[in-house]
């Protein structure tokens, strides 16, 4: 089941450059810890990150956004690029008033995280990074090759009326295929998420995050070509997905990766194996 956020998470619609981002927070400004932005991808929201804000609240804020064009974000018609969803992240944080945070980002939000941390070093002390690649950067020639990732170029003017209506359907290959134990992803879960992207507009954006994996690959070379993030990053890695391999990518833009692969998992590191992920994100984070 979709766990609900704690009690005292308030929602507020940000404003930010050219949309609106729906986000969670929680946590007191003075907590002993720093504030935490956690950042979700395709197949779900900002709703899977409730059990890890659960485990944090009490010392650190927690603030969790849906991307733009996904969940209960606005629906902006361009700027799905990476780089312009990572001002969203700056402007999230300039609107709350913190200055620095902890990233914690899975699929979609790692390459939303990576393009964040890149223009924006300075505001992120650590990075917990789960489980998919970033365009453009170490062997992502040889990812797109792969068949599981067939989505990554689902293109033309035909896909959105074959999903429309069958939201379900299509999300259900990404739970059955990508997960180790498909089950993992119950019946409540999957209508909860296929709800929302069934939500007009919706799965639009989500084609157009793909879509503009293009523009990430030159942004990302881009940002690269700067130099090494700095700051600790632990990259968290399904032995059934990406497992280790997820660690070498992010040693090509970044100095002190940690490497950890959850046993018995896929990708949906939250939903499959959610204690000792959250047992790796806690124990980085408290280090």
């Amino acid at each position: 089941m979709v766990q609900p956020f704690p009690p005292g998470v308030r929602v507020e619609d940000i404003p930010c450059q050219g949309a609106t981002i729906h986000t969670r927070i929680g946590g007191q400004q003075s907590g002993r810890g720093p504030a935490v932005i956690m950042l979700h991808g395709f197949a779900d929201t900002g709703d899977m990150w409730a059990p890890l804000a659960s485990a944090l609240i009490g010392d650190q804020r927690v603030i969790v956004p849906d991307l733009r064009g996904m969940g209960l974000s606005s629906q902006p018609a361009d700027g799905y690029d990476k780089k312009a969803q990572g001002h969203d992240v700056a402007g999230v944080l300039d609107h709350l008033r913190i200055d620095k945070a902890v990233l914690v980002t899975h699929d979609i939000g790692n390459m939303v995280g990576y393009a964040f941390a890149a223009q924006y070093p300075q505001r992120v002390t650590r990075w917990v990074c789960m489980d998919a690649p970033l365009p453009g950067i170490g062997p992502w020639d040889e990812i797109l090759k792969s068949p599981m990732l067939w989505h990554f170029n689902f293109r033309g003017p035909d896909m959105e009326r074959l999903v429309q209506g069958r939201e379900r359907i299509y999300l259900d290959r990404f739970w059955n295929e990508l997960s180790a134990t498909p089950s993992a992803i119950d019946e409540e879960t999957r209508q909860h998420y296929a709800a929302l992207y069934a939500r007009p507009g919706n799965m639009h954006c989500a084609f157009e995050q793909f879509a503009a994996f293009n523009q990430d690959v030159i942004d990302n070379k881009a940002f690269a070509a700067k130099g090494k993030l700095a700051m600790p990053v632990l990259e968290v890695g399904a032995d059934k997905s990406f497992g280790a391999a997820q660690a070498e990518v992010l040693r090509f833009v970044a100095s002190d990766v940690t490497s950890h692969v959850v046993a018995n998992s896929g990708h949906w590191l939250m939903e499959e194996q959610q204690q000792a992920t959250l047992a790796a994100i806690t124990g980085f984070l408290t280090k």
